[in-house]
């Protein structure tokens, strides 16, 4: 069951996010956003606190005003992950939490000002040894551009884009990266393709205000699972209006499925039927919950019957199986023990911990020889 991604990524430069490697031949980074008012430090912290322990790679924060930006030089100091100040219209903004530490400003260079102000925010930005992201959006494109073409289109998104990057271009700053977002899915996945053909900077992607946890979640694994295949994308944000810790959990699961990440538990389990020697939904749900803290990349499958399960349960590391009278579990695909339903659970959790604490302590191993051998 074990395989490596057969996806061919596109060739870009690479940005640093603070200490994250963003392109290049980087893993795939998983963002998410803030929703908390910055101003109320203390809740913005517990959260960012709350994403970077769901996995989250890089935190982004929206700062529009002159008090959010001072309140960022406040979080900046408390969370180590690296965050993203976002910012729209007021240029002064972006000098200002700049200098406070933030590791990328995300601007729309068409909505900051004249040449000159968006030439102080990229001074700014090369002073301060940081990336910039220019993100374009189907719901705020110029309105010259809407004339244009009308309506909000792949075109029209990919021309904003363009001119944004000239202005950039123009200072002879090359440290950015691009997001081209829209809620309409054909949309975003034409623009994405168009602009990957035109510049070779990394590209965030992300089906902007795609809805609710489930729908969320469908609209972004299409979209988002559309570019992936083809190689484009070299951080992700999935939009939902929902807990953004879900939002983390959702990315993750998008890249372990595509085998281009291999963060936590990769969790097999059958929609269960009425072969079901247990109650596979309410047994997956709890074990989900119990076992959501692990980040050690781990295999388990949870198959209700032996009709797929003795099959699956050989392919994982650790692998259970309904059976009549007692299940059956299975490790590094061979039969370990049978177990009673009522016990089932605790055992499997036993199990899953045991092997991520034995992988953990071979991964220190192999460190410390590294460094010895060094």
């Amino acid at each position: 069951m074990k395989q490596e991604s057969k996806i061919r990524r596109r060739k870009t430069r690479q940005v640093m996010v603070g200490n994250v490697p963003v392109g290049g031949n980087a893993p795939i980074s998983v963002q998410s956003m803030t929703n908390t008012e910055t101003t109320d430090t203390v809740a913005t912290v517990e959260q960012i606190n709350r994403l970077v322990d769901a996995g989250a790679d890089i935190v982004r924060v929206s700062v529009p005003s002159m008090n959010a930006a001072s309140a960022f030089g406040v979080i900046r100091k408390e969370v180590s992950v690296p965050l993203v100040a976002d910012i729209h219209f007021d240029y002064k903004i972006a000098l200002k939490v700049a200098s406070l530490g933030a590791d990328c400003l995300r601007i729309n260079p068409g909505n900051i000002g004249n040449q000159n102000r968006v030439k102080e925010v990229i001074s700014s930005a090369k002073h301060n040894d940081i990336p910039i992201r220019i993100g374009v959006n189907a719901g705020s494109l110029g309105k010259d551009l809407l004339r244009k073409y009308k309506e909000p289109s792949a075109k029209a998104m990919v021309e904003s884009a363009m001119r944004n990057i000239d202005m950039l271009d123009s200072e002879d700053f090359q440290n950015f990266k691009v997001s081209m977002k829209s809620s309409e899915i054909f949309m975003a996945v034409q623009a994405y393709r168009t602009i990957a053909d035109q510049i070779d900077q990394p590209l965030h992607l992300g089906i902007t205000e795609a809805g609710g946890l489930r729908s969320g979640t469908v609209k972004s694994a299409v979209g988002l699972g559309l570019l992936l295949m083809e190689g484009i994308g070299d951080t992700i944000r999935v939009s939902l209006a929902a807990d953004p810790v879900e939002e983390v959990r959702v990315g993750f699961d998008l890249l372990k499925s595509l085998h281009l990440r291999s963060k936590g538990i990769n969790l097999i389990a059958c929609p269960s039927c009425s072969r079901q020697n247990f109650d596979v939904i309410g047994m997956v749900n709890e074990l989900e919950q119990r076992i959501e803290d692990i980040t050690t990349p781990l295999d388990v499958a949870v198959i209700g019957c032996i009709v797929n399960g003795p099959g699956e349960a050989k392919e994982v590391d650790i692998g259970l199986t309904g059976a009549s009278p007692n299940n059956l579990i299975y490790a590094s695909g061979k039969p370990h023990h049978k177990v009673s339903n009522e016990e089932m659970l605790n055992d499997l959790e036993k199990m899953i911990r045991d092997r991520v604490s034995e992988k953990e302590q071979f991964q220190e191993q192999l460190i410390v020889k590294s460094s010895a051998d060094s």
